[in-house]
């Protein structure tokens, strides 16, 4: 949550700075603003509520002029503290003017720290947690043994934080440096040929370099034009690790490319995003994950399988457990990762922790990892961002590499992680010796075949937009599955909440007589994800039962069905045939025409797809 993103260089830092908050906006767009250190050496700050245009307006009225200068920050903001205004806008100034300050997360001691202030006679013009750092800085630079020293001053108040935060600090005494400072949540350097970025997100500064650092856990880091220097929270070099890399993809995977959303983009490239995921997996006969710090005869030894995930990643997640337990025999269980550690999971070091996670950033599911590892477990994240908190902490990666995802809900990253979910089901049954050599080479071989099936399927995308239109107004949609069609169910109704903001729930079908078939009434659309009959033949009769069910109460049916399913023909108002698949399999492709509907209906409603109410791209606070 929230974009930050800070600049020192030769170039003008506010469009460098609002550039690249247009980039991030996807983190947050409650509000938006800009801090500029200028040629008169003040710092001039805007900030306004609402999208970031809002702020470009303000900026093109009141004139650049005074922004004139070659050091700044922006925010984007996604609201924790304090409602989306102008007056709770970043970036935020201490009394005098001179210190400011953006930040993401949540500084959870800020209530005592804000007393604090308050009885010193500090006045305070926000309602946000984040103020508190920003006059805390002023005070230790001010007096004390900190006193005109600005980075001791910002690491002397970083160190009386607690939670999850990083926050970028500059001071109009001291044009030319920023000081950051991270815990649990992202912050990445980008390091140009006489200038320095700082954001929580590479595509902030991706058009100017691709050479970046990120940062570890409670670490700091001073960016100038000439470099940078990372540290631990007390300002000390020795023994701090960091990790350098190179951003394997362009500007040109952060633009829209020609299509009115992201998402839609996103969407279309979602054949390429489960072939990219594929590439280098399989190799002498054998799965091979990223980073394998995991031996074979550890994989062996697991008797128990944890998948912890949130949202998206959750419904792969689901999707995970019956690919693992199908083909190696183990039990796995699904959680929510915002429920994991609270209820006190039984765990040891024969358990694996299956870790899902698009930013690797997640905090709910970054805390889980943690009570994972407490407990002696080992854990295998999976994960769309090089480097990121939660593969750094995991004891094995399996990268999906779809590019960056700007649209908010997710749907290219959500198809690569149900694929990398199917790798480590792989790997986990090689290593186990349920499947042979020649069984693992021919499921994936499967899995090589499905890109190809993913783009016939968006071939019939025009038809599924028509049948969204046809159905944009209604107030609710029901979706129903069965076996790896109940998480494809959930995936749609979710995708409908998060676009269209409409009321839509998805069900096993087989519950359908426990209580949620009160729900069907006269004209109700329903979604059935129907099974292959050829390949789950038991439960496609039960799914034409259901569907009986529903007709017979006045529903409206929309059916995903394998082309050249004719039972299906008669119960199905509208039909959208995908091609043939392996039942396992089939989630890759009948997910797809539910994105597309969703994404339909939105637009026939005068949404953003890009960007839902309420929601950010990356939750990096519990």
């Amino acid at each position: 949550m929230c974009g930050i993103v800070g600049y020192v260089g030769y170039r003008n830092a506010l469009g460098v700075v609002v550039d690249a908050l247009r980039r991030m906006e996807y983190r947050g767009y409650d509000s938006a603003g800009v801090a500029i250190l200028n040629g008169a050496g003040g710092l001039a700050v805007e900030r306004k509520a609402g999208r970031l245009a809002n702020l470009e307006a303000e900026l093109a009225e009141t004139g650049r002029d005074r922004f004139a200068g070659s050091t700044g920050m922006g925010h984007t903001r996604w609201a924790t503290h304090g409602a989306p205004t102008d007056r709770n806008a970043h970036p935020h100034r201490d009394g005098t003017g001179r210190v400011a300050v953006v930040h993401n997360g949540i500084i959870e001691n800020f209530a005592p720290l804000r007393r604090e202030l308050e009885a010193a006679g500090v006045e305070l013009g926000s309602d946000t947690d984040t103020e508190v750092a920003v006059h805390l800085v002023a005070r230790a630079y001010a007096a004390g043994d900190t006193a005109g020293d600005f980075i001791a001053s910002a690491l002397a108040v970083v160190r009386r934080l607690e939670g999850a935060f990083t926050l970028v600090f500059s001071h109009a005494d001291h044009p030319g440096t920023i000081v950051a400072a991270r815990r649990s949540t992202p912050l990445v350097v980008g390091v140009g040929q006489g200038e320095m970025f700082i954001a929580s997100d590479v595509t902030a500064f991706i058009e100017h370099t691709r050479e970046a650092v990120e940062l570890g856990e409670d670490q700091a880091v001073v960016i100038t034009a000439d470099g940078y220097r990372v540290t631990d929270f007390t300002g000390a070099t020795d023994g701090v690790r960091f990790r350098p890399f190179t951003i394997d993809w362009d500007l040109a995977a952060a633009e829209k490319g020609g299509h009115d959303y992201f998402m839609l983009k996103e969407i279309q490239e979602q054949p390429a995003g489960v072939a990219d995921t594929l590439i280098g997996h399989y190799a002498g006969g054998r799965i091979i994950l990223d980073e394998q710090r995991l031996a074979d005869q550890e994989l062996r030894e697991f008797d128990k399988v944890f998948v912890v995930a949130c949202g998206s990643s959750y419904h792969a997640g689901l999707l995970a457990k019956y690919a693992i337990e199908h083909w190696t025999r183990l039990p796995v269980e699904v959680e929510l990762a915002s429920e994991f550690r609270y209820r006190d999971p039984v765990l040891d070091r024969s358990t694996l922790v299956v870790a899902i996670s698009q930013s690797g950033e997640t905090a709910d599911t970054l805390e889980a990892v943690r009570h994972a590892k407490e407990q002696k477990a080992r854990v295998l994240a999976i994960c769309n961002t090089n480097g990121a908190q939660i593969p750094r902490e995991s004891d094995a990666v399996l990268y999906t590499r779809t590019g960056p995802e700007i649209g908010v809900a997710s749907t290219k990253a959500f198809l690569a992680q149900i694929t990398a979910n199917y790798l480590v089901g792989l790997a986990l049954a090689q290593a186990r010796g349920t499947k042979y050599p020649d069984e693992v080479a021919r499921e994936f071989a499967e899995l090589e075949s499905m890109p190809k099936l993913v783009a016939q399927v968006l071939e019939s995308a025009d038809r599924v937009r028509e049948i969204a239109r046809q159905f944009a107004h209604v107030p609710t949609v029901l979706f129903l599955g069965r076996h790896v069609g109940y998480p494809v169910a959930l995936e749609g109704a979710l995708k409908l909440k998060e676009l269209a903001y409409m009321h839509a729930e998805g069900f096993a079908a087989g519950e359908l007589k426990h209580g949620p078939i009160a729900l069907i009434e006269d004209g109700l659309p329903v979604f059935v994800v129907m099974p292959s009959p050829k390949g789950r033949a038991v439960l496609h009769s039960k799914l034409l039962s259901n569907i009986r069910e529903i007709q017979a109460r006045g529903a409206r049916t929309i059916v995903i069905a394998e082309e050249g399913d004719d039972t299906v023909r008669p119960f199905a108002d509208h039909l959208i045939e995908i091609p043939s698949a392996p039942t396992l399999y089939q989630p890759l492709l009948s997910t797809v025409p539910l994105q597309i509907f969703a994404a339909e209906v939105a637009q026939a409603r005068g949404y953003d797809v890009d960007k839902p109410r309420n929601l950010a791209k990356s939750v990096t606070v519990e």
